[in-house]
C-alpha cells in the first residue's frame, strides 16, 4: 500500500496535544497506512529529548508489537546512548530492539546528488557531488516500514531540523554529513538558520526522491514549543510521507519556534543542560540559536555544567583543539589548502562555532579548563560563579535584570531561535 504524502496533520501555536493524544493520533496515522509486518523506528538521540519520541516510540511499539523488528537512534556524529539513556527516553520500549549507528563504518551509498545540483543550489559555493549515505540496515533489514520520528525546529546546517535530513545525517555516513555540514557553512549559518528552503535541504531532498524511493518511509514530525511557564508544550503533529507534511511542520515551527526581540541583547546567558550537553560541539547550540539576536559588541555567556569535552569523538575533538573557532574565511582557507579537506564537518563545526568578531563567547564550562577553553577562542568565566550569578532557577525567560544588569535568558537553545526582525531579514 502506498503510503500519502500527508497522512496525518494537526497543529497550531495555540495548540496543545497532550501525551495521551499524541500517541492516539499517531496510532490512528499507522492504521491508515495499513498492516506492517516488519518496521525499523528511526527516533532522535537524546539530545533531542523535547522531540516527544519517546511518545511516538512507545505508541508505535504497542501498536506494532513483535513487528517492531528493530530501532536505530539516528545519532549522525554524536556518542551512543547508553542503556540507561535509552531507558529514561524511550520508556516501555525493550533495550533489545535497539541498534547502534555507525557513522563512520556500518554506511551504504544509495548515489550521488551531482556536482552540478550542489554547485547550483550553494550558489557556486560548493563544487563535488554529494554521496546519499545509510545506514546498511534501512535498506538490507527486508523492513516494509521504515519511521522516522522527531521534532521540526529551526537548525544551523539545514535550516529546519528533521525530515530527510534525520535519514541522510541521523543515519547517514562521514562523508554524506561532512560535505553537507560543508554546504551549510558555506552558504552562511545566518542565511540558513530558520529556513524551509536552504541548499542543505535541497540536496538531502534530491537524494531521497532519486535514490531512496524504494525505502517505505514515514516522517512522524513534531513541532514543540514553550508553554509560557518554564516547560514545553506540544503544538503539532505532521505524518507523512513526503515534503507536504514537513512543509506544514515546518511553517508552524517558524511560528513557534522562533522568538523575535524588539531590540538586540547586549548579553545573553544561556543554560545547558548537563544530561543532554556534554560537548561544544553540541553546546553550541547556544550561538548558533542565539546570534541573530546579539547586539554587534554584545556578550554570550553559555552556563554549561556537564560540558568536558569539544569534539563528540576523539577526531572531532582533536580538530577543534587544534585549530579553535578560527571563523568561516580561516576555514575555508583550511579546506582549500587542503589541511581539513578530510574533515568537512570540522571545518564547518569551526566556522559555526565562532562569531567572526561581532560578539565575545564565554564559556563557563564545568569540565574544561581557562586554558582549553582559551586556546579555541573563547573567554572564560568560572563555572560555580557563574551559576550563582546566572542561577537558572531564579531566572525567567527572556528579559530580567540580574544586580542592574539587563540580560536575556534562554534555558534550552535546543527548542528554538532568537532574533530580531532586521537582523533575520537581513541574514
Amino acid at each position: 500500500m502506498r503510503i500519502d504524502e500527508c497522512v496525518y496533520s494537526r497543529g497550531s501555536a495555540a495548540d496543545s496535544i497532550s501525551d495521551e493524544a499524541l500517541a492516539e493520533a499517531f496510532i490512528g496515522a499507522l492504521k491508515a497506512i495499513g498492516p506492517r509486518h516488519r518496521v525499523l523506528a528511526l527516533p532522535p538521540d537524546g539530545t533531542r529529548n523535547h522531540a516527544k519520541a519517546g511518545v511516538l516510540l512507545k505508541a508505535a511499539f504497542d501498536f506494532y508489537g513483535d513487528s517492531l523488528a528493530a530501532v536505530m537512534p539516528a545519532l549522525g556524529t554524536h556518542r551512543p546512548m547508553s542503556d540507561s539513556a535509552v531507558s529514561a527516553m524511550f520508556p516501555g520500549v525493550p533495550l533489545g530492539l535497539f541498534r547502534p549507528h555507525d557513522w563512520r563504518r556500518d554506511v551504504v551509498e544509495l548515489g550521488r546528488v551531482p556536482e552540478d545540483f550542489v554547485r547550483q543550489v550553494s550558489e557556486g559555493l560548493c563544487t563535488f557531488d554529494w554521496p546519499a549515505q545509510v545506514n546498511r540496515l534501512v535498506v538490507s533489514g527486508g523492513f516494509d516500514l521504515v519511521l522516522s520520528l522527531g521534532q521540526v525546529v529551526p537548525h544551523e546546517v539545514v535550516g529546519m531540523a528533521n525530515y530527510t535530513k534525520n535519514l541522510f545525517v541521523g543515519v547517514g555516513g562521514k562523508d554524506g554529513i561532512d560535505r553537507s555540514h560543508w554546504i551549510g557553512a558555506a552558504y552562511g549559518i545566518e542565511r540558513t538558520l530558520g529556513r524551509v528552503e536552504t541548499p542543505v535541504r535541497a540536496v538531502l531532498d534530491y537524494a531521497q526522491e532519486r535514490f531512496a524511493s524504494a525505502v517505505p518511509l514515514l516522517y512522524a514530525l513534531t513541532v514543540v514549543g514553550p508553554d509560557g511557564s518554564g516547560g514545553d508544550a506540544t503544538r503539532g503533529l505532521f505524518v507523512g510521507a513526503g515534503s507536504s507534511a514537513f512543509r506544514k511542520a515546518a511553517a508552524l515551527s517558524a511560528e513557534v519556534n522562533i522568538e523575535y526581540l524588539a531590540k538586540p541583547a547586549g548579553k545573553v546567558v544561556v543554560y545547558l543542560d548537563p544530561e543532554s550537553f556534554k560537548s561544544t560541539w553540541l553546546g553550541n547550540k547556544a550561538i548558533y540559536r542565539t546570534r541573530l539576536a546579539i547586539a554587534d559588541g554584545g556578550e554570550l555567556l553559555v552556563l554549561a555544567p556537564g560540558i568536558d569535552s569539544f569534539g563528540e569523538d576523539k577526531a572531532i575533538d582533536e580538530t577543534i583543539r587544534d585549530y579553535g573557532y578560527c571563523g568561516v574565511e580561516q576555514a575555508r582557507a583550511l579546506v582549500e589548502s587542503g589541511e581539513l579537506a578530510g574533515d568537512l564537518a570540522g571545518a564547518a563545526h569551526l566556522a559555526h562555532g565562532s562569531t567572526d568578531g561581532r560578539f565575545s563567547v564565554t564559556y563557563a564550562a564545568g569540565g574544561l579548563s581557562r586554558a582549553e577553553i582559551e586556546d579555541v577562542g573563547y573567554d572564560w568565566a568560572d563555572c560555580h560563579e557563574a551559576l550563582a550569578r546566572y542561577s537558572p532557577g531564579r531566572l525567567a525567560d527572556g528579559w530580567n535584570v540580574v544586580e542592574g544588569e539587563e540580560i536575556f535568558f534562554v534555558r534550552n537553545p535546543a527548542l528554538g531561535l532568537w532574533a530580531t526582525r532586521e537582523r533575520f531579514g537581513a541574514s
